[in-house]
């Protein structure tokens, strides 16, 4: 395929690393990431650059798993007192202090959505924490909720009853600020506008929602998704932002801890099928081999991992040190120059994850922020 790249322009990729991370930094940080998750490590840590490796964990959102590496350091190996005992206390505050915030304000939202017979399911943050080793040591954000099919009307009562501020200036749900967070209330599990070749998988994903699981935290109920609906939105959703804006090595980890946890519950004959005819592929064998190759997870849990080495050490490299950033430029001309650029740059990305001209991926683009121009 043509998303492949040669062994050069592969070695021009990997020498084009921000000046204060080199390879020893990434070799040390995944180092470590292994450790924290209870995976095998055969590399010593020497004359480490700490500030380097902490600014690289945060970055990719896991500061929390490779302080759980640092902790089965010997004394020696481990970073300075201070430093440490700081990285310790924001763990506590930005992770673990936050859960419990997290926690408590989805047990809050679903008791009054249950008091109004509705029901709320939980999707990617609080359901993906349910599959990792230390839930509290995932961050979270903001709190993605599915009313199936009631969208609508509970944002009339929250409105009504709670007062709050709907934002609708969004393509796939609505947002309004729930006690420390944001809830986005989704009417659309993925933007079907944005890609019209996956337009089909919608209703696929809101007709398997009738199998969620539910759950119950601090009594009120709560659903997660089951293990084929989360399997394929964790997939989607990966794709459509790693071909746009990007991601981060936390949701490879999420992918990897719910394979891990549910691969037999997972129907992957269905799957596979999905992901051959739908182009995708390609992608997820990419992000199986680096939960193998990089995490340390066992090949045999994702049922099939087939990759081009050099394609997957494309897709690594675009997630350590992505091309184009996430900071867009306040003032509208320079905004659109960025947004453009990023989309010419990332051509290759949209090649490997759809099966669809550009031309017509950016006129869909187009109509979509033309319909909702706040999305510019």
């Amino acid at each position: 395929m043509s998303a492949r790249i040669s062994q050069k322009e592969y070695m021009s990729i990997s020498n084009q690393l921000p000046k204060n991370r080199t390879s020893k930094t990434t070799s040390e940080f995944l180092s470590l990431l292994r450790l924290g998750i209870n995976h095998a490590v055969s590399s010593s840590l020497v004359d480490v650059d700490w500030k380097a490796l902490r600014d690289l964990a945060d970055e990719q959102g896991l500061g929390a798993v490779v302080l759980d590496g640092i902790e089965k350091l010997p004394d020696q190996q481990r970073p300075p007192k201070v430093f440490l005992l700081e990285w310790i206390g924001e763990t506590l505050q930005g992770y673990e202090y936050r859960y419990e915030l997290y926690l408590r304000a989805i047990t809050e939202l679903a008791a009054f959505y249950n008091s109004h017979c509705y029901k709320m399911m939980v999707l990617k943050g609080y359901a993906c924490s349910l599959d990792w080793p230390k839930p509290e040591h995932r961050p979270c954000g903001d709190i993605d909720i599915w009313l199936f099919g009631k969208q609508k009307e509970a944002d009339e009562l929250v409105v009504r009853e709670k007062g709050v501020e709907i934002d609708y200036g969004h393509n796939v749900h609505t947002v309004f600020n729930w006690g420390d967070f944001m809830v986005e209330n989704h009417y659309e599990f993925f933007d079907q506008r944005r890609y019209r070749t996956l337009a089909k998988l919608e209703q696929e994903l809101e007709e398997m929602a009738d199998d969620s699981i539910s759950i119950e935290i601090q009594g009120a109920k709560v659903y997660v998704p089951s293990a084929n609906l989360h399997a394929l939105f964790l997939i989607i959703h990966a794709l459509n932002h790693f071909a746009s804006i990007g991601i981060s090595l936390r949701q490879v980890l999420d992918w990897a801890f719910f394979v891990e946890k549910h691969t037999k519950e997972i129907d992957w004959e269905w799957l596979n099928k999905i992901v051959e005819e739908y182009h995708m592929k390609d992608f997820i064998g990419c992000l199986n081999a680096i939960c193998v190759e990089n995490f340390g997870f066992d090949a045999s849990i994702f049922n099939n991992v087939q990759f081009n080495p050099t394609l997957k050490d494309r897709v690594f490299q675009e997630i350590l040190n992505p091309e184009f950033g996430n900071d867009l430029p306040q003032h509208l001309v320079p905004r659109l120059i960025f947004k453009y650029k990023r989309w010419m740059g990332s051509a290759w990305k949209r090649e490997l994850c759809y099966d669809e001209s550009k031309w017509k991926s950016f006129s869909n683009g187009l109509w979509r922020h033309l319909l909702k121009p706040e999305t510019i």
